[in-house]
Formats: C-alpha cells, sequence, structure tokens
C-alpha cells in the first residue's frame, strides 16, 4: 500500500522515552521466543530499536534488513556503542530480499509493511526466507486516529493483514497491547502446503 517512508533525519523520534513507554522492546520481542542459536531476520531494522534487544538474545546472525543506509549507519553505530558485533546489514527493500530460503528462524517487521508496494510480494519474502516451523511477529499502526502513528489512510488495518498472512499458510495470534498498534505472532507449518501457489526459489546471500 505504499504510505510514506520515515525519514533519516527524524530518527532520534524513534528512540525517544515516551515512545519506549509505549513500545517496550524486550517485552515486545519475548513474544518471539528467540533461543540463543537463532537466526533473525529484523525487517524494515531502521536504527535497531528492535534489532539491538533481539541481538541480545541471540548468539549468532541477525540480519537487519533496510531499504535506507542511513538508517542502517546509524544501527551499526548504535550497536558498536553496546558491543554488539554480530548484526548484518542488508540494504534491500522487502519485496526482493537477499537472503536464501530457509536462512532464519524468525522474523520480525515492525511499523513498515504499510510502506511496502506490495504486501503479498513481502509476506512471500517472509515466507521464502522462514524455515519450515519458524515464528514471526508483526508490529503495525491499527486503522484508528490516534495521537501517535501516521495518517489513517496510511496504516494497515489489522484484519486485513491477518487475513492476507492466513492466505499465504500462516497461523495467526492478533492481539491489541494498545489502541493505536497492533501485533500479529504467525508461525509457518512445517511443509508449507502454500509454496507451490506462491514460490520458492533459492536466492544468493549478499549480506555485509
Amino acid at each position: 500500500m505504499a504510505g510514506h517512508r520515515f525519514k533519516p533525519e527524524h530518527v532520534q523520534k524513534l528512540h525517544d522515552p515516551k515512545r519506549v513507554q509505549l513500545l517496550p522492546q524486550e517485552e515486545i520481542i519475548r513474544n518471539l521466543c528467540i533461543a540463543p542459536g537463532d537466526r533473525v531476520a529484523d525487517l524494515g531494522a531502521g536504527s535497531g530499536y528492535f534489532t539491538l534487544p533481539i541481538a541480545k538474545a541471540t548468539q549468532t546472525n541477525v540480519y537487519a534488513v533496510d531499504i535506507e543506509p542511513k538508517m542502517l549507519d546509524e544501527l551499526k553505530r548504535r550497536a558498536a556503542a553496546a558491543n554488539i558485533h554480530h548484526i548484518q546489514s542488508v540494504v534491500s527493500d522487502l519485496e526482493d530480499i537477499p537472503l536464501k530460503d530457509d536462512s532464519v528462524d524468525k522474523v520480525m517487521a515492525a511499523f513498515v509493511l504499510h510502506e511496502v508496494g506490495n504486501l503479498s510480494n513481502a509476506l512471500q519474502e517472509m515466507k521464502r526466507i522462514l524455515k519450515p516451523g519458524g515464528r514471526g511477529l508483526v508490529l503495525e499502526w491499527e486503522a484508528v486516529d490516534t495521537d501517535v502513528g501516521p495518517p489513517v489512510a496510511d496504516r494497515l488495518p489489522s484484519a486485513q493483514l491477518e487475513q492476507t498472512l492466513r492466505r499465504h499458510g500462516f497461523d495467526t495470534v492478533l492481539t491489541h497491547p494498545h489502541e493505536a498498534y497492533y501485533v500479529v505472532q504467525f508461525t509457518l507449518a512445517k511443509g508449507g502446503e502454500n509454496d507451490a501457489l506462491y514460490g520458492r526459489h533459492e536466492k544468493p546471500d549478499q549480506t555485509h
């Protein structure tokens, strides 16, 4: 639906204490049940609001995927300051992610899916990179008028997103921790019955 993309010059807003109160990172990523050996992809990672606590929960690769190099540069700065060195930056949109099939155990996409041009393509990519039996987490602004978040016209209604996730073969659990946003936890069933429909194709790993 391609809403307005967040501008790098406003990056400090993402780490404002009021936002931390609204979106407690550790509490939210607990829903991913990250194990020390899990590979995790944070899609639309930005400056690392969720990437850094994700990296603290695992001892292996965390892929920070974002279309804006300046945001990933800020993430690198914050990671270095926190002495975290197993985050790999991936400059990419979410409709053609340069990660291999079945390459991650967990995937997260926070407040970014409403910005993509083709939601179905983005969800297909999430499914492709996620291992069978893998787990994911999506956060989005609910399509209501609130003091925080983008204009209502740019938001992705929870019912629409959950329905689309299910069409792509995910089992979902929808919750509303706050009136302004919602969380969808999802799992990818082993065997992926919709693989033939949506396609799975090997891609080279182009992380750096």
